[in-house]
């Protein structure tokens, strides 16, 4: 597929990384000729300097050529523009990055869609929601929604005194719960293996498992038997990031507050939640957390604009009692510190959640969704079965171990059936499929061929 990518900073660097890696011919753009430089020393990629906008770059980039322009500069104005003459040149495929919600909120005649930009995405909303995600289910370190939302992809952390270390998977002591999950992956220290039935967990692994919500929340209620829902979620920064989060947390019955100390922004915030405790104050003073009363039932969100503040925020309200840290962190190069020294419980960065819900768009005809997760290398993938694949008719068990993934989970109609080996695959169920670093792409071809 020939993709031109409008805007190459954090988000465009990232996502022409991924196109890459899966082949596809990609060309950039940007008025800059440094990023360009960087990403070109990086991948193989075409660059074009130059507005994204104009006419001219895109003819230079033969966008009547392309399959797909993505637009993901800055400028929600650059970026529309540039979808818009994409349309009118005829290229199949348009998504933009739109950080105005004026815009992504718009209905009728002024809908971006109608304009013909087939996706609009904003990355702080993708953000909240894998924010919200992971709040709504304590303990958790990730969760990732698949399956249009009927299933769950859970990461977990396995404590001291986890039931989970045990016994190996064979001879788990709750085989009524993990029948209905898979575990997908496993991760210890540097090491990432997918569990077979000779595994057994250790302190300190991060588990991830798929499975439909309440067989999730059944087991993670076994494995955590301690741990509550959160009362209250304090979040810091009330920007958009903080302020789309404590949106979707208007459904919970958690506390929300918000710290805002730009009176502005914080009245905007007052004037939209319902709910939520919006408080003018610095978040980084210390004395703010001990106003607001951390406690072991709290769940704290840094989500400034400022990555060291937001580390920082989250250290403090640890120490003050909070079971909960997540952070907005932004600069690449932070994420495997703060991994490997376990500073915070959670780092999301708003680019990720972005590319993730472009992949999702872009994956094909039968991908239907793709995602990566933050803490884990490797991708999940879901994918609808064509009824000339050599896997139909055939048990999960026959079709064998796929050489770096798994089978997680299948929808069948309206039923998510957990992919144990005796389950026999049909056409158009839907998969899910979790595949290690470069092993997506092998899968997918042996999912296809008959050779």
């Amino acid at each position: 597929m020939r993709v031109v990518i409008v805007g190459a900073g954090a988000a465009g660097q990232q996502l022409a990384r991924r196109l890459c890696a899966e082949r596809h011919d990609v060309i950039m753009i940007d008025q800059s000729a440094a990023p360009l430089a960087e990403i070109e020393s990086q991948v193989d990629v075409m660059t074009i300097v130059g507005p994204g906008s104009s006419p001219q770059t895109l003819q230079q980039a033969e966008i009547g050529k392309a399959n797909l322009l993505v637009a993901v500069t800055s400028k929600d104005e650059v970026n529309i523009l540039a979808c818009l003459l994409a349309h009118a040149a005829g290229t199949p495929h348009k998504v933009a990055r739109i950080s105005n919600t004026d815009y992504i909120n718009e209905s009728g005649p002024f809908d971006l869609r109608t304009l013909g930009i087939d996706l609009v995405v904003s990355q702080k909303e993708e953000c909240a929601h894998d924010l919200f995600n992971v709040l709504r289910l304590p303990g958790t370190i990730e969760v990732v929604d698949v399956l249009a939302e009927r299933a769950v992809v859970v990461g977990i952390k396995v404590d001291m005194d986890s039931p989970m270390a045990m016994a190996s998977l064979s001879q788990f002591p709750r085989s009524d719960l993990i029948n209905q999950i898979r575990f997908i992956a496993l991760q210890r220290g540097q090491d990432l293996s997918i569990p077979r039935g000779d595994t057994q967990f250790m302190f300190g692994d991060d588990v991830y498992m798929v499975g439909d919500p309440d067989a999730i929340s059944k087991f993670l209620h076994w494995a955590y038997p301690e741990q509550r829902d959160f009362r209250r979620i304090v979040i810091a920064g009330g920007g958009d990031l903080g302020f789309h989060l404590a949106t979707l947390l208007e459904s919970v019955p958690a506390e929300t507050v918000i710290l805002e100390p730009d009176p502005e922004r914080a009245e905007y915030c007052a004037d939209r939640l319902g709910n939520a405790l919006i408080l003018k104050v610095d978040p980084l003073d210390p004395a703010t957390l001990d106003e607001v009363g951390i406690t072991s039932d709290t769940a704290f969100v840094a989500a400034t604009d400022d990555d060291e503040n937001n580390i920082i925020c989250c250290l403090l309200a640890e120490k003050r009692g909070a079971s909960f840290t997540a952070a907005q962190v932004t600069k690449a190069g932070y994420a495997p510190i703060i991994n490997s020294l376990s500073l915070l419980d959670r780092a999301v960065n708003p680019y990720t959640s972005m590319i993730n819900a472009i992949s999702r768009f872009i994956r094909g005809t039968h991908i239907e969704a793709a995602a990566t997760l933050y803490s884990l290398p490797g991708e999940l993938i879901e994918v609808t079965l064509p009824a000339d694949s050599p896997w139909v008719n055939r048990s999960v068990e026959d079709v064998g171990a796929l050489k770096g993934g798994i089978i997680a989970a299948v929808l069948r109609e309206d039923a998510v059936i957990s992919a144990t080996g005796d389950l026999v695959l049909q056409a158009k169920d839907r998969l899910i499929l979790f595949a290690l670093p470069k092993a997506a792409n092998h899968i997918l071809r042996k999912l296809r061929s008959r050779s």
